[in-house]
Parts: C-alpha cells; structure tokens; sequence
C-alpha cells in the first residue's frame, strides 16, 4: 500500500498540513485496501474517524489512479451510520473539508429525521459518494423501490460508535441492514468503538453477516486523564440524594471562568433546568455565555448551541447525554460531571469530550450530589488505572425489530421467505431463530396469526410472483411514518401562545398541570395557557418559584462494574485516613460514624441494618448493585418473607440498596437469613413476588409499537399514551386467550426478566452473597448509609420544600 498512488496522495495532503498518520491508521488503510473488514478502537480524539474515512479514499483512488480528480457521479461508496444527527454534522463537515483540499468532485449526504424532503427526493435519484445516515434513516432507504440500484456501488460501510449501538434495539436494525447490503453486493464493514469490556464480541455482533473473521485495529496510544473531586466545606454525615449538587454551584463558577469552554454533564433533564438556572443565578454575568442542549429542547435551538460551541463563543453548557458521543469541540477545554455517571464507560464518553485532540489531557470534574457519591468518584479513578470498562451484552432474537424489517422490504421489492431467512440467520441476533418461530413470524405479518386475521389492518402482506409485498398504500405510509425502534413516553409539543416552538415535554407530567401554573423548559419560565391538539400552549412567567419537569429517563441504573468496585473502596474505609484517595480521606467522619452505629460492610460482605422508628420496622439491606436490582430484589425478599410470617411491606431502594418497611417486627436473623438470599427456585419466586404479566402487558406496548401492531397517530396527531395503552392491553388480552404462543408475548416477557429486572445480574449477585459473610445490625438509629434510602422513601410523599425541611429536622435530631 505504502508505494499506492492512493497512499502517496494521501500521505502528502497530511504533510503540507503538518500532520503525520498514527500506524493504527495506516494499518486500517492497509485492511480496507485489501478488502478486509474490522473493528478500530482508539482513545477519543485521536483519529478514528480518519482511519475509516481515508481509507476509503486511498481505496477509490487505487481503483481509478489516472483520473480520480474527474470521476462525477460515482454513485455510493462509503455509507457512514452513525447514532446521533448532532454526530452528522460535524462528521460531514471534516470529510467536506478534506475531499476539497484533495480536488475530489465527491459528494457528502447526510439522511436523518432532519434531513428535508427536497433533499431527500435529490437522493433518491442519485446518492452521493458518501452518506452518513442513522439507523432508521437507512431503514427508510430500504424501503424505497429502487433502493439495491441505489446501493449498487457501495463499497464499504462504517458503522460509528458501535458501542452505544450494540446491546440496543438500534443496533439490531443496523445488523438486519448490513445483512440485506452483504446480500446484494460484496461490501467491507468497519466499526468504529471506544472501548468496551467485550470489545471481540462487538466486532463478531457487527462482522456476523459477512460469516468471515476481522481484525480489530486497536491505538496502542495513551490518553491523559485527571479526575479532579470537587469537595463540600463540611461532609454530610446523614447525606441525601441530590440535596448537595446545588449547593456545589458556587464551587464550579472559578472553574467555568478558567477554562476557555466546559461542559457541565447532568443525568436527567429535569435537573439540567434546575442548574442552567443556578449556575445564572450565582453568575448573573454569564447571561449569553452559557446555554443548554437535551433532548427535549427544540432542534434549532440545539443546532445553534453545537455550532457555537464549535466556534468557542460559548463560556459553558449544561447539557445530558445528548452531547456524550464523538463531536469534536476543540474548545472544550474542562467537563463537569454532575453526580454518579452511573458506569464507567459513560464516565470516560463525557471525559473525552475535553481534550479531544492527541496528546491533549481530557480534564473531568466529579461533583457529587451527597456525601456518599465522593466513593464513586474512587471507584471511577480506580477503574480508570485498572482500565475496567463495562460489556455491552448483544440483544438476541427481537421479534419486533424482525416484523419491522419484514415490512420494510415489503413496501419495497419485497422478499421470499426463505431468501430472507437464510439473510438473517446470518445475524448475531437471528442465529437461534427457528425456522418454524420464522413461519409462525410471517405468517402473523401476512394473516394476522390465530388471533387478528379476520381483521384488515393486520392482513398485511400479499404473495405475489413468488414474494410478499405490502400492496396497501394506506398500510405502507403508516409503516414509513413509524420505522424506529426508540419508544419514549408520549411526548407533547410546547408552543408560544403568540407563536414560537420551545420545546417538547412528556405527557404523562404536563397532564398533572393545571392553567396558570409555571413550569421550566429549555432555561425558561414557562405559565400552561391550555393543552389543546397534543400542543402544550405556553406564555413566558417572572414567577420566581417554577416546576421542574421530571423526565422517565431518569432512572439509569449503577452498572454491575461501577457496583463492584464500589463494594471494594469500602474495604479501605477502616483506613481511610491514609489512603491514596483524597475522596475516602474527607469521608472519615462519615465512615466512623457507620462503624460506631452499625459497620462498614467490606467487598466480601453483605451488611443488613434492622431500625425500629416511630414510622415502623425497616429493614435496610446494602448488596450495591443498583436500583433495578434492588427493585427486584426487595420483591422477592418480601415474598420470602412473607411465607414464613403472614406480613406487608413498603419498598424504597437507591443504587446502593433497599429498604423494606413493615408495621410489625420483621422476622431476619441468623437461622434464616442465608436461604432468604438463595438463588434457588429465583425465576419462580420472581414471578410469584411481583405481577409480571401486568409489567409484561406494559413491555408489550413497546414490542407492539415497534412490531407495527399499533398504529401511533399521524404527525401532529399521535395517540395520547393511554389510549395507545389501552390498544396494547386488548391485544395482550386477546393473545393471551386465543394466541398464548405469540411471539411478541413470549419477548414482552422475556424483555422483562432481562432488561426490566436484570435476572440474570440478580442471581449472579445472590449466589455472591452465598459466599459472602452476611453482617445482621440492629442500630438503635438511622445510620449515614441507611438514610438517602429512608429519604428515597419520603419523595413520593412530599413537595421538595417540604422534603428539605422534614429532612433538616431528622439530621438535627439524629445528630444530638
């Protein structure tokens, strides 16, 4: 390759811009020039966009030497699927800059929800030489007509931020569409990751199709990191959830006017309203220079943000997850987690966000949000040494996507069954499927099973020459309109009164507002007017106190690698006031303050704390595995409970543990406590403990959507989400009765085990405590670990004010 006229012209453009290529990248180009496929994983900001990217062009430029700079028109060669649209963007933007310098008449295309008609239309009839599209998008693609003439050229794909997509419902359209490129033409895959715990597996999800091996490039390049703790004056002896964060605000200011730009990550939306209006409120003088970007803020609004942050006009922005992936702003000089980042990989996605340069250092503050957080913020640092990153566990066998894809090809040129069955067994996720799940599958889709086929709608494939199609126009344009696999809650749009978009809000929290009160959204004061047509119809407010909207995607669960290596710092809580960690020095008090009323449970330990208080008998147990285990958890422990004394109980749980409340003595000691925490007998006692076919029946209204059993509304005119509810629940109902064997019923609950539950992480947890020692407390107070969990308890109940005073009182109390 090195003597290839593509390298040398390469290898010069680089050099007239004083750069030299990294040999991770030369090694991509050396595979992509030979047909290879793989998987590059680099640190952030070294360059993997370039390894992929130019490698195409050395590729095209080896095929055509003589006259590369005049070939027009050369239909698609490089198809870039990347997760997010803000990605797109700034992706096109760097390949445009770098196609100019090298005089080549290629064309750059991006195709998302953004994307404009007349645009599209443009497409349509000739592609680009390269596109970067999201999954959906080339979903939609592959239901135009003509779309295998489209893709006749195509010579590689690259698939961007494979570790986001992996272990998602979105990475699985991307696996059904690279299996029907494969199909139609000889083509090259490349992923492109950071680093995840299973990086062999990731490229052996993405390469499954091609049923060839690949080659995963890896940087053998170090990537500066400083984790910086921002400390309260005076820790916390009883901390609570979210109560501190605010208070920090003061503390980051300095850092905010120091640094050129940062980043200000936050988990929830909710709370990025909350400290967009207190960082303004400590520094009224960052008015302009301080903005927000999540989801839920109107698309302009967000695409101003990124452009200004591109140009550094920008002091700071709060934002969510909805800036962690791979855009390159050079300004970023700083990021603030605000509170646990709840994973590892997550933590170090934001880290790399500042930095984003080689050799440059990727500064991260973490700030916590109660005391108990600054052991994270060790545990994170710890990971980082150690470079302990958490796996992405591949999904396998989704039905629903799979009906999805069926109809998408239908609308198109259709398929023969057994052609397409052969296409994605080849699949990581369809290689267990049965060939006759496979028929029952298509036979849903085209008769509408045992249940639905005296029903039109659910009628929706006809065999025609050999293949199904889908015929109906009116059944065809309302599957384009839904292809996507991401389910939120129903969202509302909120408008101006006199005009204007804001923004959108879940419906299931405006639906709690009546006319006149005020509410936050996109850093404003905003008074409800009226609901009227899904439109919430708003009017700014100077009220001082507003409402801050709570978001459902609020609840991100620890990872089963941050847990662990949490249960380890504790290890060192006996010795914390000479330890390395700085974090665990500041937190002695609140340790000796465990130790005196109850214990610092070790990593070989499972600590359980019995109080009685004036409220009833708690029990508190700290297994540090996250809330959804713990949701799960305390379910079961109080069945267990249960058969051996007629009781009831109330649950309350955080990331570190759950408390179960009773108005009578709860009978846990020595005699007992082993087999209540048995793995034995789990998935029975799991089904009898909660109501799983009622949290099955909600599953099911994802699956159903996505499966395309439920039609969502037309734009601007969606079903509100208890009607699409209600749709869902009456064919759950009718399956149930008539169909106990659909496909759709048997993944709503399997979904529920895996993903809503964590089955599999609760019995490697509980057959953990078996070889643990399990440490009774009977403390004759609350203790510093126990009380965020009994403040847990109390939020459903009060207002944040009166939350905030009741607790005020309890710390006094505790504390005499």
């Amino acid at each position: 390759m090195v003597n290839s006229e593509g390298y040398r012209v390469i290898r010069q453009w680089l050099t007239e811009k004083g750069f030299r290529a990294f040999p991770f990248q030369e090694e991509a180009w050396e595979h992509i020039q030979s047909g290879g496929s793989g998987l590059v994983n680099a640190p952030t900001g070294y360059g993997k966009t370039y390894a992929v990217f130019l490698g195409a062009l050395i590729r095209f430029i080896n095929q055509h030497p003589n006259d590369f700079r005049q070939r027009k028109k050369n239909g698609l060669q490089l198809l870039w699927i990347t997760p997010l649209r803000a990605l797109a963007k700034d992706i096109g933007r760097a390949m445009e800059e770098a196609i100019t310098e090298l005089g080549l008449p290629w064309q750059v295309g991006i195709r998302n929800g953004d994307t404009s008609q007349a645009e599209r239309a443009r497409q349509r009839q000739q592609l680009p030489e390269i596109l970067i599209i999201t999954p959906e998008s080339l979903h939609l693609l592959l239901a135009a007509k003509n779309y295998p003439a489209l893709l006749a050229n195509l010579q590689l794909v690259a698939v961007d931020e494979w570790h986001e997509l992996i272990g998602s419902k979105r990475g699985v359209q991307v696996e059904l569409a690279l299996s029907r490129l494969v199909a139609l033409t000889p083509i090259s895959i490349f992923g492109i990751s950071a680093t995840i715990g299973n990086l062999d597996e990731a490229m052996e999800v993405l390469l499954s199709p091609l049923e060839h091996g690949g080659k995963i490039i890896r940087a053998s390049l170090p990537k500066k990191m400083e984790v910086l703790s921002i400390y309260p004056d005076e820790i916390e002896k009883y901390p609570w959830a979210g109560h501190l964060g605010i208070k920090l605000v003061d503390k980051i200011i300095p850092i905010i006017r120091e640094s050129r730009t940062t980043l200000v990550f936050i988990n929830t939306r909710g709370m990025t309203e909350r400290w967009y209006q207190a960082i303004l409120d400590a520094a009224p003088d960052l008015a302009g220079a301080i903005a927000i970007h999540h989801g839920s803020i109107e698309p302009q609004l967000r695409l101003w943000v990124e452009e200004a942050l591109h140009e550094g006009i920008l002091k700071a922005v709060v934002c969510t997850a909805s800036l962690d992936l791979g855009v390159d702003f050079r300004p970023v000089e700083t990021v603030i987690q605000v509170g646990s980042p709840k994973g590892v990989a997550r933590f170090l996605q934001r880290a790399g966000r500042s930095g984003h340069q080689p050799g440059a250092t990727s500064r991260i503050w973490f700030l916590p949000t109660h005391s108990l957080e600054l052991v994270e913020s060790a545990a994170l640092q710890e990971a980082i040494d150690d470079n302990l990153i958490e796996s992405r566990e591949p999904m396998l066998l989704c039905y629903d996507v799979l009906m999805q894809y069926c109809c998408t090809l239908a609308i198109s040129e259709g398929f023969d069954p057994k052609q397409l069955f052969t296409e994605i067994k080849k699949t990581y996720c369809y290689r267990y499927l049965e060939e006759s799940d496979w028929q029952q599958l298509v036979s849903f889709l085209a008769h509408g099973g045992k249940a639905l086929q005296q029903y039109d709608d659910y009628n929706k494939l006809e065999w025609i020459d050999g293949r199904y199609h889908m015929t109906s126009r009116r059944l065809a344009m309302r599957h384009r309109l839904h292809i996507g696999t991401i389910v939120s809650e129903s969202m509302l749009k909120v408008r101006y009164v006199s005009g204007g978009f804001v923004g959108v809000i879940e419906e299931y929290f405006i639906s709690r507002l009546e006319p006149g009160e005020v509410f936050t959204l996109a850093g404003k004061n905003l008074e409800l007017v009226m609901i009227k047509d899904m439109t919430v119809l708003v009017r700014n407010s100077n009220a001082r106190k507003s409402i801050v909207p709570s978001w459902n995607g609020g609840r991100m669960p620890l990872s089963a690698n941050l847990g662990r290596l949490l249960r380890e710092q504790f290890n060192e809580a006996s010795q914390a006031a000479y330890s390395k960690r700085r974090e665990l020095r500041e937190l002695v008090p609140l340790f000796n303050l465990q130790e005196e009323l109850s214990q610092v449970p070790r990593a070989n330990e499972l600590l359980i704390e019995q109080i009685e208080t004036k409220d009833g008998f708690h029990l508190f147990v700290f297994p540090f595995e996250g809330r959804l285990v713990h949701e799960a958890m305390a379910a079961v422990l109080a069945y267990r409970i249960s058969r051996l004394h007629p009781i009831s109980f109330s649950f309350a749980m955080n990331d570190y543990g759950f408390e179960l409340l009773s108005d009578q003595p709860i009978p846990v000691d020595d005699s007992n406590v082993y087999a209540l925490f048995s793995p034995n007998d789990l998935l029975n006692d799991i089904l009898r403990s909660v109501n799983s076919t009622e949290m099955a029946r909600r599953k099911f209204r994802d699956v159903a959507v996505i499966g395309g059993l439920i039609f969502q509304g037309l734009p601007g005119e969606q079903k509100k989400a208890r009607h699409l509810q209600a749709s869902a629940s009456l064919l759950f109902n009718v399956f149930q009765e008539y169909d106990p064997d659909n496909l759709l019923i048997k993944q709503a609950y399997q979904e529920v085990f895996a993903l809503q539950m964590e089955e599999t992480r609760l019995r490697d947890m509980l057959e953990r405590i078996q070889q643990s020692k399990i440490i009774l407390q009977f403390p004759a107070r609350l203790t510093p670990f126990c009380f965020p969990i009994k403040v847990d308890s109390m939020r459903e109940l009060l207002t944040s004010e009166k939350l905030e005073d009741r607790i005020k009182k309890m710390q006094l109390q505790l504390q005499k």
